[in-house]
């Protein structure tokens, strides 16, 4: 099975991490009457809540848009109008962005493959991270972590209208943070995990990942 996938970079801009979001509040406004995907909310400002198919990262310090089927598409089509960014006020031309437009290959696969997380996996809702709190034993929390991220793979897949003929088998280290999300401090985790599924690169999985949390690269 595959992903349709487009990747714009813009390798002559160094961002901070942190600057995702206000990628995607630039490109969102922008480009706002072509597609809810470019924000992930309606005409009516009702939020769309399904997986983001267009996404906003800072990998490196390289700032990166993915779109994924539709969002890839959608991306093509606006490649040749993006001229510059304006990100805090400070506007950057660009004299240079590069465009890769794929079909990677994704599903259940025979093997394990492992990836680790280039950004902090934001895996738990308000609702489980009670439960994770609750937790004295690291080996709990670590089996947590693994059913949250299956779950986060499932819904990966189901974003991208990806049935899978099979159970995810997925294990893991990871190690808290704390970040700030909308001004608010955040726990996430940093990591690496091994599970019978390819994933393309460069996706994110768990929560915010159109704001560039939880992107994954193969090892």
């Amino acid at each position: 099975m595959t992903v349709t996938q487009t990747l714009i970079r813009f390798p002559e801009i160094r961002l901070e991490k942190r600057d995702a979001h206000k990628l995607r509040g630039y490109f969102g406004n922008l480009f706002k009457e072509h597609s809810p995907l470019l924000h992930n909310h309606f005409e009516d400002g009702s939020f769309r809540y399904k997986y983001p198919l267009v996404q906003y990262k800072v990998i490196k310090e390289v700032p990166m848009l993915i779109g994924l089927h539709d969002g890839a598409q959608l991306l093509t089509e606006l490649f040749l109008k993006i001229k510059e960014l304006q990100i805090d006020g400070r506007i950057y031309p660009l004299y240079q962005k590069n465009l890769d437009h794929c079909q990677a290959q994704a599903g259940l696969i025979q093997h394990m493959k492992t990836y680790r997380f280039e950004n902090l996996w934001m895996a738990l809702n308000q609702e489980n991270y009670k439960h994770y709190r609750q937790l004295e034993r690291e080996d709990e929390k670590q089996s947590m972590l693994g059913t949250v991220l299956k779950n986060n793979l499932l819904s990966f897949f189901k974003g991208v209208n990806i049935w899978l003929e099979g159970p995810i088998v997925a294990t893991g280290i990871f190690t808290e943070h704390t970040t700030q999300f909308k001004d608010q401090p955040m726990l996430a985790f940093s990591g690496e995990f091994s599970a019978n599924v390819l994933l393309p690169d460069l996706i994110g999985i768990g929560k915010a990942v159109s704001r560039g949390f939880g992107t994954i690269t193969r090892k």
